[in-house]
């Protein structure tokens, strides 16, 4: 692909970067919000300056927050004595679509994964621990994705909660082994959280 300008082609070359978009894709991006004459692109600059200075990291869950705790763990119509553990924020958003879940959340960050050199000292297990203490949370719900990061993920956690007085469950397998949680559709999902079955140590 040959540029006239190399403007241009640092643009495309930018928005290549993104996950999912190609070098034809961003072409295709880049000029339109150059022919764009609704201010789009001064929107889109003023909407990513905006995340960079002020979204935060929910204290509590690890969520995404525009304050300090976010909307989930603030709402006081959802019971606060379960959690639902999850790998990434994009897993929320994939519950939350559903609707079929009505307790708050607690976000890993990632599933244990060796190969990738991720330990459980990378993921927010120990904060899991602490806010099972504190907010006397009665059941964890296992939502990671079903693979075998996920299953020793889960194990581990599962160990380390021996000794306290809460039930594990896991969400069906509805969702299939090896796929993402954040690919399954409302439905399956949905089901899959309502039809959570108790986790046993094997």
């Amino acid at each position: 692909m040959k540029f006239s300008s190399t403007l241009l082609e640092e643009a495309v070359n930018a928005f290549s970067k993104l996950p999912g978009v190609g070098r034809k894709s961003a072409l295709r991006m880049v000029l339109h919000l150059i022919k764009d004459q609704t201010q789009k692109s001064e929107k889109i600059i003023q909407s990513l300056l905006e995340l960079n200075d002020k979204l935060k990291t929910c204290k509590k869950c690890f969520n995404y927050s525009d304050e300090e705790v976010c909307n989930i763990c603030i709402d006081q119509h959802r019971l606060k004595n379960v959690l639902c553990i999850v790998e990434s924020i994009r897993d929320v958003m994939a519950i939350e679509e559903t609707q079929q879940y009505s307790g708050r959340y607690h976000v890993l960050g990632g599933v244990i994964s060796p190969l990738e050199g991720v330990g459980p000292d990378d993921l927010n297990i120990d904060q899991l621990c602490q806010r099972i203490d504190e907010e006397n949370i009665e059941e964890i719900i296992m939502a990671v994705s079903p693979s075998i990061e996920g299953e020793t993920t889960i194990f581990y956690i599962s160990k380390k909660l021996e000794n306290k007085n809460v039930n594990i469950s896991m969400i069906a397998r509805g969702v299939s082994f090896g796929g993402d949680l954040e690919y399954a559709d409302e439905l399956t999902l949905g089901r899959s959280i309502q039809s959570r079955t108790p986790y046993v140590q094997t």
